[in-house]
């Protein structure tokens, strides 16, 4: 196992934090995001039972954990978010996801009672509407950008206007154990290590196209998605969307 922190931003206050390698085995290997703004921090897609030990002893290593104000759920799915019972128990923080999705969550945290737990979760909830959001972080904020369809009905991605960092939640997705912590160099040969898993788990073609016009109005410099390695550079991001909108996918593929 090849577990890294690596510090993809650190200006101002502001310090953007990528964690890759922390599970091995079963468990599905993913990437994790912090962000911290002015002593106030956010994680992103926060995985599953078996990354919560790991990342929380790491996470400690930088950040007071108490400083946790969010923790984003880019959509349900098990890695990204069945630790949620602990980081509710162990921090303040709220979690902040589809309102799509909000009735499902408590579903995971209904065998923990503890004096920061309640039997309702509608007071640690965020809940984004459709059309995305800014939720305010420190003296900034982290954009919700639609993502809908694409693996999820209800999907967003969170983009940070200050280091120009999306993480894209399993858009951009591919498995190369032991190499996450290092970015893409050569889009041709990582295609394949990606197409599989986008032509099955993307919804459709006009569904990635709607996200890749999102995403051109932004100013992104790096795109980190949950598993595998990440787009650093404008001209590895672009050459990343002019892949995803040409891709057919999903129900396109359907005989």
């Amino acid at each position: 196992m090849t577990q890294k922190v690596v510090k993809l931003y650190d200006k101002g206050g502001h310090v953007c934090l990528f964690f890759t390698g922390l599970v091995e085995g079963e468990a599905i290997p993913s990437n994790q995001l912090v962000i911290v703004d002015h002593g106030e921090a956010a994680l992103f897609d926060p995985g599953g039972e078996l990354t919560y030990t790991p990342l929380s002893i790491e996470l400690s290593k930088h950040i007071s954990i108490h400083s946790l104000q969010y923790v984003f759920a880019s959509h349900q799915d098990p890695d990204i978010i069945t630790s949620l019972p602990r980081w509710l128990m162990h921090t303040d923080c709220k979690v902040v996801t589809s309102r799509l999705w909000s009735r499902f969550l408590p579903h995971l945290v209904s065998g923990f009672v503890s004096g920061k737990m309640h039997k309702s979760l509608d007071d640690r909830m965020v809940e984004i509407p459709d059309e995305g959001a800014n939720i305010r972080l420190g003296k900034s904020f982290i954009r919700a950008v639609p993502a809908h369809f694409l693996h999820s009905v209800g999907n967003f991605h969170f983009y940070d206007p200050i280091s120009k960092i999306l993480f894209s939640g399993d858009v951009g997705a591919a498995m190369t154990p032991g190499q996450d912590h290092l970015p893409v160099e050569n889009m041709d040969d990582h295609i394949p290590l990606m197409e599989g898993f986008h032509r099955r788990y993307m919804a459709s073609n006009k569904a990635c196209r709607a996200w890749v016009r999102k995403v051109r109005q932004l100013d992104v410099e790096v795109m980190v998605p949950q598993h595998g390695k990440a787009f650093i550079g404008k001209q590895n991001v672009a050459a990343f969307l002019d892949w995803f909108e040409e891709l057919n996918c999903g129900v396109d593929l359907l005989t």
